[in-house]
């Protein structure tokens, strides 16, 4: 069904169209991610159980694939797995002008000598965002989310170098307990909702559609939501689609070892809103790192803050002319270009 209102609002909302069978346009179809089913996935109680499972798929990969890389970098979940890989293999770090990589390639560049890999740096810049993003909203049918042209570069370089398979550690903040702002404390119904939008299409759309009916599935009595059940198959889906698309348009397999793991005992909730997210992963760090501190966390960096800062906004009819661009961030102006980017491209005016 084509609803590009629905849709817009959709990806505005959450950074994807979470509905199946809408779409934006004739001729045009949205895929999403489908998680690892429970019962397919490995409990895991300690670091040392990640750590054997980890071990155990890496033999079962390096069965059928002879050269494995990984997207790495400076944060605990791919550090983690470098140790894995043998000495040679390829290792790609995102890095850019504006600096905001600059911990990121610090962190990697250590992993990489202690464990003998080929580093590479990829820069990021706003010629790559125009080139690339056109290539992979088309292969989803949709406007994406920032990170799926950097994906897309690392994965055509990874190509080059001769890299049958690129490993990733993009679900173990889910899995973990690393998302720990977005699980930091017993949220209401509409401080979740309000929280969690990543841009209200009311906002900046002309024509917006209510999201509500998404949230409402998750509703609890007592103006109450099931936040970790909301983020187990909202925030997964729309992080997991971006890595599936990316990876997909440029034909590179890929593969994320945490995403057949699941925590055999309820996540100590105690422990991450006390400082410590992703305690397990922590514990597995310091057993593979002991001479290292547990790195802060760094959101995988993007040079979308520099980039989109004297952007003056949209233009398309779709788009308020009102919008307060100078409350915007660097990530919200991104969907706003893409958006009428993706509009330009695949839904012209007329």
């Amino acid at each position: 069904m084509i609803d590009r209102n629905y849709c817009l609002s959709s990806y505005i909302s959450f950074r994807y169209i979470w509905k199946d069978g809408k779409d934006f346009c004739k001729g045009l179809r949205h895929e999403n991610f489908v998680p690892v089913a429970e019962a397919e996935r490995r409990p895991v109680t300690t670091a040392a159980d990640i750590y054997d499972f980890i071990k155990e798929q890496f033999d079962q990969l390096y069965s059928k694939y002879e050269n494995i890389g990984i997207l790495l970098s400076g944060g605990m979940d791919s550090a983690n797995l470098a140790h894995f890989l043998k000495p040679g293999s390829h290792a790609y770090t995102f890095t850019s002008r504006s600096g905001v990589f600059n911990a990121d390639v610090e962190r990697a560049s250590y992993y990489c000598e202690k464990f003998k890999l080929v580093h590479h740096l990829i820069e990021i810049d706003f010629d790559d965002y125009k080139r690339y993003t056109p290539i992979v909203m088309a292969a989803k049918g949709a406007p994406v989310h920032s990170i799926e042209p950097q994906i897309y570069k690392a994965a055509l370089m990874a190509q080059n170098d001769g890299v049958d398979m690129v490993i990733v550690g993009e679900s173990a903040d889910l899995i973990f307990g690393g998302m720990d702002q977005l699980i930091s404390k017993e949220w209401g119904f509409e401080k979740k909702k309000k929280r969690y939008t990543f841009l209200e299409p009311e906002k900046v759309l002309t024509d917006p559609v209510d999201m509500s009916e998404l949230y409402e599935r998750y509703r609890l009595p007592e103006e109450k939501i099931d936040y970790m059940k909301f983020m187990d198959e909202v925030f997964s889906i729309e992080s997991s689609s971006s890595y599936m698309n990316a990876f997909g348009a440029a034909n590179m397999p890929y593969y994320d070892p945490y995403a057949r793991t699941i925590m055999a005992e309820p996540m100590d909730m105690a422990r991450i809103r006390g400082g410590e997210p992703k305690y397990l992963i922590r514990e597995l760090f310091a057993m593979i790192y002991p001479e290292l501190p547990i790195p802060f966390k760094i959101p995988m960096p993007r040079p979308v803050d520099s980039i989109f800062k004297e952007w003056s906004g949209p233009v398309r009819p779709e788009f308020r002319k009102d919008i307060p661009m100078e409350t915007l961030t660097g990530n919200q102006k991104w969907q706003l270009w893409c958006a009428e980017l993706f509009l330009n491209i695949f839904c012209p005016i007329g």
